[in-house]
């Protein structure tokens, strides 16, 4: 009795089988290999009828099972385009292919054994045992259960159909590599090597223009079979010689007129080239004769070549003239593909350079940064509009910023940069968090306005951020949050777990849906990690998002004190995001120092006549502890002096002062309870009003005012 399992009448096998006209078969090639079918019947081969009259002189389509192994275990090639391919019971699938493309085709075989997507319409040659080849159009397709392995549908391909699937194949992706791969695969039908050459400012993305033949200079895109090349033959990312460039490019732009060209032989070739150097470039090998050039060419006035394709055979195999036209017809039919992965190149790393620069350069010595940006992968829809930032501010605090723009591409990207220059102004002028996102919110809602927005037809509704403040003296963070995860804090014990945030709906939210935004105040002793992120880093669709941001903690918690904190970005990066992500992934790591005691220093004074002398009296036996220099001896107290006097006269309430020892500068602030922000008048030293403010200005760096809950602080740094 057989012990085959049943297959499911779903299974891709049968369905393929169905459309041949048998459920399961039963003889034909299969048979004649010596494979039954699953219900174990050897029932004989039925003869083929070789009359016109037999509707089965027109099948093309064939089926093969393949366990996980990569082996044949039952399959079906009765039509007669199939004749003369051998496939046997337990036999490899790669006993059907020339032996240049087992490599590649066995990894896209085992790809889609491990990730369970079908790759679909590849143009593939397939060996006879006479040694000739056929061409059909492959797709691998995971097993239905309870099979396990995966099914292998062939399509032979008529002369008109092999162009029609490999337009389709090549139009799949943006990504300029990928594109000029596919392409190089479908040229493989016409011969033993395919390779495809970019002009460079095409590779990179940048602008085309009708450049002098001279100057083209071409970068090897693509070459297929994957196997040993040569030693000095350029392969794929490598620059061609620029005499090899200019040969190819006064080949095919000939009269100025871009053609295809054929070289019949190696001496032609050999002579043509006309250097050893060169020859071994260009030749892939000792058994190639005779190559077909074909120029990628744009459609424009003049005709720009965007680069050429290369297919070379081996002696005793000429290029027939309908051949050479099925060449430039499947290349005129692809190179608007090339070129729409050009304009997605340019677009792709203009959109990531904006990003590069929004990222950290560093910290200081109160914090340190660590940032980690990774684009989405090329197949996605482009570079989204995630963004981080970190940055000092005059005051001694840090910003930390992470947002997530909607969108993809050149609209996102604008609205990022627009929004991050934004916050980061406004955080600089001293405004808290939660007032910082009412500002961008009022941003979002300008840019949804397709007349007066920043890019017509582009929305970035429902945009996130999150800002958080860190004082290195109170050792505390405000943080504040729009629609955004929330962040991730390890504490000094090694305890890691996400903020209790309150949630809020994103930025530019519906009037009706408005709510004001939260500060979220939390302590972080020195030794404390923030981990402030986007969604593309823990979204996972097999999770939840509460089971996501978990793992995620996880992660953090494994970071240690004495790691490198970018190294550590990157173990978290990699313990949590997929290979192959459909969306940015974002992170900044936030490892707080903060001021030592001793270098800091706070009074208290009520708001009397006699706080300026008060204060000065304290700065100036601080200063003298500090051992600092005898001009900053006067010139600090009098600052402070001026600052206090000030409090005193326009606000209301005790009056604090704060003293910051911060590396080569020092700070000095002065909180009060009022709400008028001082102004610098044009009137002199001499004048009644604003005499106070001439003195900050005169004796120091650079000053600003800051809001809080309870009024303001009038900062001050002076030099050490």
């Amino acid at each position: 009795m057989d012990s085959t399992p049943t297959p499911s009448p779903s299974s891709p096998f049968d369905l393929v089988s169905s459309a041949l006209g048998r459920y399961i078969p039963r003889g034909g090639a299969a048979a004649a290999a010596g494979l039954g079918n699953a219900q174990g019947d050897r029932a004989p081969r039925r003869r083929i009828p070789d009359g016109p009259t037999d509707a089965r002189q027109d099948q093309i389509l064939g089926v093969v099972n393949l366990d996980r192994d990569l082996r044949i275990t039952r399959c079906n090639l009765d039509a007669p385009v199939f004749a003369g391919l051998e496939p046997a019971a337990g036999s490899p699938f790669a006993d059907l292919l020339p032996p240049g493309d087992v490599p590649t085709v066995t990894r896209r075989l085992r790809q889609v054994l491990e990730i369970g997507e079908a790759h679909v319409a590849r143009i593939q040659r397939l060996r006879r045992g006479d040694g000739s080849e056929l061409v059909v159009s492959m797709s691998i397709l995971p097993a239905a259960a309870p099979d396990d392995g995966l099914t292998v549908s062939l399509i032979a391909m008529a002369r008109r159909l092999h162009l029609y699937a490999a337009e389709n194949a090549i139009g799949t992706s943006l990504d300029i590599g990928e594109t000029a791969q596919s392409l190089a695969e479908s040229l493989l039908a016409w011969g033993d090597v395919a390779a495809v050459d970019l002009d460079f400012a095409v590779w990179t993305g940048e602008g085309v223009t009708d450049q002098a033949q001279g100057r083209i200079r071409l970068r090897r895109a693509a070459l297929v079979p994957d196997r040993a090349w040569p030693e000095g033959y350029v392969t794929p990312g490598g620059d061609l010689p620029s005499d090899a460039s200019r040969l190819l490019a006064q080949a095919v732009l000939r009269n100025d007129a871009p053609q295809a060209i054929v070289i019949p032989d190696r001496e032609s070739v050999e002579r043509l080239l006309d250097s050893p150097r060169v020859v071994r470039a260009l030749v892939p090998g000792d058994r190639s004769a005779s190559v077909a050039c074909i120029p990628l060419v744009l459609d424009s006035a003049p005709p720009v070549v965007l680069g050429v394709a290369e297919v070379w055979r081996r002696a005793g195999c000429p290029f027939r003239d309908s051949e050479l036209f099925d060449l430039q017809e499947l290349v005129a039919r692809t190179a608007h593909h090339v070129d729409l992965a050009r304009q997605h190149q340019r677009e792709h790393t203009q959109v990531l350079a904006l990003q590069r620069r929004l990222l950290p350069r560093a910290g200081g010595h109160t914090i340190e940064i660590a940032s980690i940006y990774q684009p989405a992968t090329p197949d996605s829809a482009g570079v989204g509009g995630d963004w981080v930032n970190s940055f000092p501010l005059p005051d001694g605090r840090t910003a930390l910023v992470v947002g997530d723009v909607v969108g993809h591409g050149l609209g996102a990207a604008a609205a990022m940069g627009q929004l991050s220059m934004e916050a980061r102004a406004l955080l600089s002028a001293g405004l808290a968090p939660d007032e910082v996102l009412e500002h961008l919110d009022e941003t979002v809602t300008l840019l949804d306005d397709t007349e007066s927005g920043l890019t017509a037809g582009y929305s970035a509704l429902g945009s996130t951020c999150c800002i958080a403040l860190y004082d290195p003296v109170s050792h505390h963070v405000a943080l504040s949050s729009a629609g955004h995860l929330p962040p991730v804090l390890m504490l000094p014990n090694g305890h890691a777990g996400p903020l209790p945030i309150r949630p809020h709906p994103g930025l530019g939210a519906e009037f009706a849906l408005r709510e004001p935004f939260d500060v979220h105040t939390f302590r972080a002793p020195p030794g404390s990690l923030l981990a402030l992120y986007t969604d593309g880093l823990v979204e996972d669709r097999t999770l939840s998002i509460d089971e996501s941001i978990s793992r995620l903690a996880d992660a953090v918690s494994t970071v240690h004190p004495w790691d490198a904190l970018q190294q550590a970005a990157r173990h978290v990066v990699s313990a949590l995001a997929p290979v192959r992500q459909r969306d940015d992934v974002t992170l900044l790591l936030a490892r707080m120092i903060g001021y030592r005691k001793e270098d800091t220093a706070t009074w208290r004074l009520p708001a009397r006549d006699d706080a300026p002398a008060r204060a000065r009296a304290h700065v100036l036996a601080l200063l003298r502890q500090w051992h600092t220099r005898g001009g900053t001896q006067n010139d600090v107290p009098l600052l402070v002096s001026e600052l206090v006097t000030n409090a005193v006269r326009y606000a209301t309430g005790p009056i604090t002062i704060r003293l910051i020892r911060a590396g080569p500068s020092l700070l000095c602030e002065v909180g009060d309870t009022g709400n008028g922000r001082p102004h610098l008048s044009r009137g002199g030293l001499l004048d009644d009003g604003g005499r106070g403010l001439h003195i900050v200005h005169r004796l120091t760096t650079r000053w600003g005012v800051r809001w809080t809950d309870t009024g303001k602080v009038v900062w001050a740094e002076v030099a050490r």
